[in-house]
């Protein structure tokens, strides 16, 4: 009895610092998504000039 005693305060001791090592290694996972949020600064690139050789190479590349 007196082993399971011991044994329950030992865990209840080591809680806290579970838990703080815990909040610890989730902060930056837990973060990312309000980094994340979109601002509407989205940067793109310009669009390319459709040129239409697409259809000719694919046209041309069938096989008969």
């Amino acid at each position: 009895m007196n082993a399971i005693i011991d044994n329950s305060l030992t865990i209840l001791r080591l809680m806290p610092r579970a838990a703080l090592i815990l909040a610890l290694l989730a902060a930056p996972v837990l973060a990312v998504p309000m980094v994340r949020g979109d601002m509407g600064l989205t940067i793109e690139a310009p669009s390319l000039k459709k040129k239409g050789m697409g259809f000719v190479l694919l046209v041309s590349l069938q096989r008969v």
